[in-house]
């Protein structure tokens, strides 16, 4: 058996073990990062985890492994017990989450919220700061409004389309 087809097995090894931990404790995201290899698995909007493979180098020439999607059972019968969240992405006004990460309401510790409810915001003012694998990425608002409502906490980690505030 050569280098890299031990260092498969063994990644692959790996990838179902952390995927068992991941149903057995009913986690929704869990990363793995060390110098040879990266994972994540995140429990997103289609029930699917996600797995980020190492890049191994052959030659002078890097291969690049694309993501993996590991299905389990529990994540396919997985239903949403969270009517209100899914009640609210449908309102009009709703500021949905563009990808999954942790959401900040300020943009630095101590600083003031962006926004607070009753607010009067204007089309583009940044409304939030999403973290995503280390990337602040600004949530702004899609439309001129009121803030009626903001539904999520600081630092609290959010899903993929999950309403963030209200804006009427």
């Amino acid at each position: 058996m050569t280098s890299k087809s031990k260092s498969f097995t063994t990644e692959t090894k790996l990838v179902r073990e952390l995927a068992i931990i991941f149903d057995e404790k009913d986690l929704t995201e869990l990363e793995l990062e060390t110098d040879d290899i990266s994972i994540r698995l995140a429990r997103g909007q289609k029930d699917q985890q996600f797995v980020t493979m190492p890049q191994q180098a052959v030659g002078s020439h890097a291969q690049h492994s694309a993501p993996a999607v590991v299905s389990t059972p529990d994540a396919i019968s997985e239903t949403s017990t969270n009517t209100t969240s899914s009640d609210l992405s449908a309102h009009e006004g709703a500021v949905l989450s563009p990808m999954v990460g942790t959401v900040y309401l300020a943009p630095e510790p101590g600083a003031a919220d962006f926004i607070n409810e009753g607010d009067v915001v204007k089309k583009g003012q940044t409304l939030f700061i999403v973290e995503a694998m280390k990337v602040m990425n600004p949530i702004t608002a899609p439309t001129s409004g009121k803030v009626t409502k903001i539904l999520v906490e600081n630092a609290q980690p959010i899903e993929f389309d999950q309403p963030l505030a209200i804006i009427e």
